[in-house]
């Protein structure tokens, strides 16, 4: 079975609206897990606009399940990933100013870059993944970073998905799951994926470890509940 991680940033982003701690972020991650949910994750931005990084620390005292951080590099994320030190860290290239994420690595242009980032983060045992696009070239450069495992950037098929075109929108993602499997990569996979399009995709993505879901399934919450929502998702990833 896939496993889900659920991003808990759009509940950070309600709560920081007014202030205060509602919704409670820690009940709401302990909760998730207790629904059935295999992960929870998080991407802490530099401004703290919905993720704070006292919620990175906080959040590591109680998750049980899979502890995925996600987010740019950069030396202030380092520090807090090597502190926290979760079952994983996902590296994004999304500049500090960013809404959402929007582009996976270029794995050969900056080799050297995730190459020394990634063996500082194994040597403290932390899984790492690397946010890239369906291309068998930054597949390939993926693997030659010695990266744990890599996050197809899924916006594309969602895309293609909600105009009908469902086979050509997932084509590209089952070739480059399936070279990553041949080169040894685990795979994740995220963005823009619902409970529309998860099914279809988990279906056609070979060997899909995990995937990581968080705006479409808390707005999808809001109509159907949490607790259903999560186990609609476990159950189109059976």
């Amino acid at each position: 079975m896939t496993k889900l991680s659920v991003n808990i940033n759009k509940l950070a982003t309600l709560r920081n609206s007014r202030g205060g701690n509602m919704p409670n972020l820690i009940k709401s991650a302990k909760d998730i897990e207790s629904f059935g949910a295999q992960g929870i994750t998080i991407h802490p931005r530099p401004d703290e606009r919905h993720i704070k990084y006292q919620d990175a620390r906080d959040l590591k005292k109680v998750v049980t399940t899979e502890y995925n951080i996600e987010g740019n590099p950069i030396p202030k994320f380092i520090d807090l990933v090597l502190e926290v030190k979760p079952t994983q860290v996902t590296l994004v290239p999304d500049a500090e100013d960013a809404i959402t994420s929007n582009a996976g690595w270029d794995t050969i242009k900056h080799k050297d870059f995730l190459v020394d980032i990634i063996q500082t983060f194994k040597e403290n045992d932390i899984r790492t993944s690397i946010f890239v696009d369906p291309n068998i070239e930054m597949v390939k450069g993926a693997a030659d970073t010695g990266t744990d495992r890599i996050e197809l950037y899924t916006e594309s098929f969602a895309h293609d998905f909600a105009l009908g075109r469902k086979a050509e929108g997932v084509k590209t993602f089952t070739e480059a799951a399936k070279k990553a499997s041949e080169l040894g990569l685990g795979i994740n996979a995220g963005h823009d994926l619902n409970l529309e399009n998860i099914q279809f995709f988990k279906e056609n993505i070979p060997n899909l470890l995990e995937v990581s879901i968080g705006h479409a399934l808390i707005c999808e919450s809001l109509y159907l509940g949490l607790e259903n929502v999560v186990n609609m998702y476990l159950h189109r990833l059976k």
